[in-house]
């Protein structure tokens, strides 16, 4: 007799998503795929607020200017960013920057807050992402996630187990919540700061969980002209349905409808880099391959198939920086 948790499993790899992009009217399909993915995420269930932008400071540090901001993405609930402008770089195009499961968006800043904690660029793994944005010319926001760092975490990592299953309680998801707040940031940098940012040319980009939160935002928001992953796209069968994962990666009932390369379909015409690791344990190389090729299809259908490449870096559960961001270039032409 097969224990539960295998028989789970198989039941997962009999599943077939009835919604799945299988070539026609892609922008019908697109339409009705996020409506039903705003609804799977629970966003349909939380309400706009006046942001009320707050600027705690702003200072000059190096070859930057640094801004450090908060802004209210749902009543009562405050997101922190810090905002880096790279000197004579006038209206220099917008990085997004997500950490993965990590201590904080500090990571990403290349920073430490807590004692014994050793920098990104000292760790490896590329995981200083905003300080490489800084350095290929983009204007890099460091935006700290739900239950991540100062919205939740602990010294010991984030605590995302007690609020995502509050948000299954109340209809809502962790994922959904986090895609929500990354919206909500991209208006406050319409209204904000376009006066020193070039708002036609907002990217996004993140690791692991912060990847997850780059594809969902990506499938959602039109805006971003360019996604990239990394070490997070997987179909959900080989990844988050077969080991332990945490809490947050999941959304009840998704497989019945879309798999994640439909979430690629839905960000078309998005410039999109998928960023994988050969030996990622968490997120193997078969079934990172196998929704690529899905959510080309989408690509392929719009004629824009040059707009979507499968970055395969050679290692684990880690971002490729110099194998990636050629391309953000060559996408962007900036």
């Amino acid at each position: 007799m097969k224990g539960a948790c295998n028989f789970s499993r198989e039941l997962l790899k009999k599943t077939v998503p009835s919604m799945s992009f299988n070539g026609g009217d892609i922008t019908a399909w697109q339409k009705r795929s996020r409506e039903k993915l705003i609804e799977l995420l629970g966003i349909n269930k939380i309400e706009k607020c006046n942001p009320a932008l707050q600027i705690e400071y702003t200072q000059k540090i190096d070859s930057e200017t640094e801004i450090r901001f908060s802004f209210q993405s749902e009543e009562g609930y405050r997101v922190p960013c810090h905002l880096l402008l790279p000197d004579g770089v006038k209206n220099p195009p917008v990085m997004i920057c997500l950490q993965g499961h990590s201590k904080g968006m500090h990571v990403s800043l290349d920073r430490t807050v807590y004692p014994g904690e050793e920098k990104a660029s000292l760790v490896g793994g590329d995981r200083d992402f905003a300080m490489r944005a800084l350095r290929e010319g983009f204007a890099a926001i460091a935006c700290e996630q739900r239950n991540f760092g100062e919205c939740g975490g602990t010294a010991n990592g984030p605590a995302c187990y007690e609020e995502s299953m509050n948000a299954l309680l109340m209809g809502r998801t962790t994922i959904g919540e986090r895609v929500w707040d990354i919206m909500r940031l991209i208006d406050v940098l319409e209204s904000d700061f376009s006066d020193k940012t070039d708002i036609n040319c907002i990217c996004i980009m993140g690791n692991s969980g912060g990847g997850t939160a780059t594809a969902y935002t990506a499938a959602l928001d039109s805006r971003l002209v360019l996604a990239m992953p990394s070490c997070a796209v997987c179909s959900y069968k080989a990844s988050i349905g077969a080991m332990n994962h945490c809490s947050c990666n999941y959304v009840p009932h998704i497989m019945e409808y879309f798999d994640m390369g439909d979430l690629i379909c839905m960000a078309a015409p998005t410039a999109y880099i998928q960023v994988n690791g050969d030996a990622d344990p968490i997120f193997p190389i078969d079934g990172a391959k196998e929704v690529f090729i899905q959510g080309k299809k989408a690509y392929d259908a719009l004629g824009i198939s040059d707009k979507i490449v499968h970055v395969i870096g050679k290692g684990d559960h880690r971002f490729f920086a110099d194998d990636s961001w050629p391309f953000v270039h060559k996408f962007t032409g900036r």
